[in-house]
């Protein structure tokens, strides 16, 4: 430990015990090809344009995700803090483009803007695929970089106050150090052959949805096509009767030549199967049920609402929980003992889920009202509005 360090260290506590050796890997988790295996290479970049730009089901189910974790009603008692995190920056939404690149990313990076008496003033999202972290000799992380076409910013941990200057949000990667594994990465096989399918249906139906037919020569005298007339007889029928604007055009033959008409079986046809199967593979990788995203299946009202309730419960409150307690622990230099949680009393999804506790803890006479309150979460009376042993008692009778 350097003279600094120590001094730093003396300053905020006790000095740190050893820490383990940390490893990372030759490729990022997000810039990995498996070329063997015969699959897509995955690069960040060009999966989010085939994914979220070209895909409508991957980009609805991002979407979804990201605007419900930033409509998630928050309970946050400081009003500075909240408003640090609500506040928009540079016309984006914080917790919205955290959650979207959490989800497609695996990784998401907040920067402290701070002002001069080194209070924060702006929390910016930044984007994780320009920043790479920098190691030190250990292999934890020391610094970011972040790059934008020549231009390169080193961002230390941590300003000369040993305040926090960038926050890094992360998904689980057991095979990372540093890094955590987005959800595009698992889906983006799926992508592919969710585009691949809607690319063969359109040109499917560019060409009526099947082969119109065949020009056969009858060689009646034994004499065959010559090259030159192969090829010119190929080259006219694609000039004039290939494509939607010829559609239905009159043909006219000359001698020896008789048109087939040819069809193709609804088995060679059916992309539809593929494309339900690639698109439930999609929604499963996003945490998104696939009747939410309009996909063929028990689409009735009340398995709606399930479906609705299993999204709050299994995918929005997870990923809201990760990103506030992780804005939290790096804004708790300035705001100690904060918690930042989603309101689940104002959550439309899981109002019934409240009204069953509400009606358990009513029904329950055993308790008091103050371990009701507690067990609701919910703080207790002040003495003047507390009620009395006797009226509880009574009020139990």
């Amino acid at each position: 430990m350097s003279f600094f360090e120590a001094l730093g260290a003396a300053f905020k506590g006790s000095a740190p015990a050893e820490r383990p050796q940390l490893a990372r890997p030759f490729a990022s988790p997000w810039l990995f090809a498996d070329g063997a295996s015969g699959a897509l290479a995955y690069e960040y970049r060009s999966a989010v344009g085939r994914a979220y730009l070209d895909n409508p089901v991957a980009q609805r189910a991002v979407r979804m995700v990201a605007e419900g974790v930033a409509s998630a009603p928050l309970k946050i008692p400081d009003d500075d803090l909240r408003r640090l995190v609500t506040a928009t920056s540079a016309g984006q939404s914080l917790l919205e483009t955290l959650a979207a690149q959490v989800l497609l990313h695996g990784n998401a990076y907040v920067q402290i803007i701070k002002d001069a008496s080194n209070r924060p003033v702006e929390l910016f999202a930044l984007r994780p695929e320009r920043l790479s972290i920098e190691p030190g000799g250990d292999g934890w992380p020391v610094a970011y970089r972040y790059r934008v076409g020549d231009t390169q910013v080193t961002i230390p941990i941590e300003d000369d106050a040993q305040y926090p200057n960038i926050v890094h949000i992360r998904t689980f990667h057991p095979g990372d150090d540093h890094y955590g594994a987005g959800c595009l990465s698992a889906a983006n096989e799926a992508v592919a052959i969710h585009n691949a399918a809607a690319n063969w249906n359109r040109v499917l139906l560019e060409n009526a949805a099947r082969p119109s037919g065949a020009l056969v020569y009858d060689a009646g005298d034994g004499a065959a096509l010559t090259s030159d007339q192969f090829e010119r007889l190929k080259a006219e029928l694609a000039a004039a009767f290939q494509g939607a604007n010829n559609a239905g055009r009159p043909m006219l033959l000359e001698g020896g030549l008789k048109w087939q008409s040819l069809s193709m079986s609804p088995a060679d046809m059916d992309f539809a199967t593929l494309k339900s199967a690639a698109a439930r593979d999609i929604s499963l990788a996003f945490g998104v049920p696939p009747m939410l995203l309009g996909l063929p299946g028990d689409n009735t009202y009340s398995n709606y609402k399930e479906a609705n309730r299993a999204l709050w419960r299994l995918t929005l409150l997870p990923l809201a929980g990760k990103v506030l307690t992780a804005i939290a622990e790096g804004l708790s230099p300035w705001f100690p003992d904060i918690e930042m949680n989603v309101d689940l009393d104002r959550v439309p999804a899981l109002s019934e889920d409240r009204e069953k506790q509400w009606s358990q803890l009513n029904d329950a006479k055993f308790l008091t009202d103050a371990e009701k309150r507690a067990m609701l979460g919910l703080p207790p009376l002040a003495p003047a509005d507390a009620p009395s042993e006797e009226s509880e008692k009574e009020a139990k009778r």
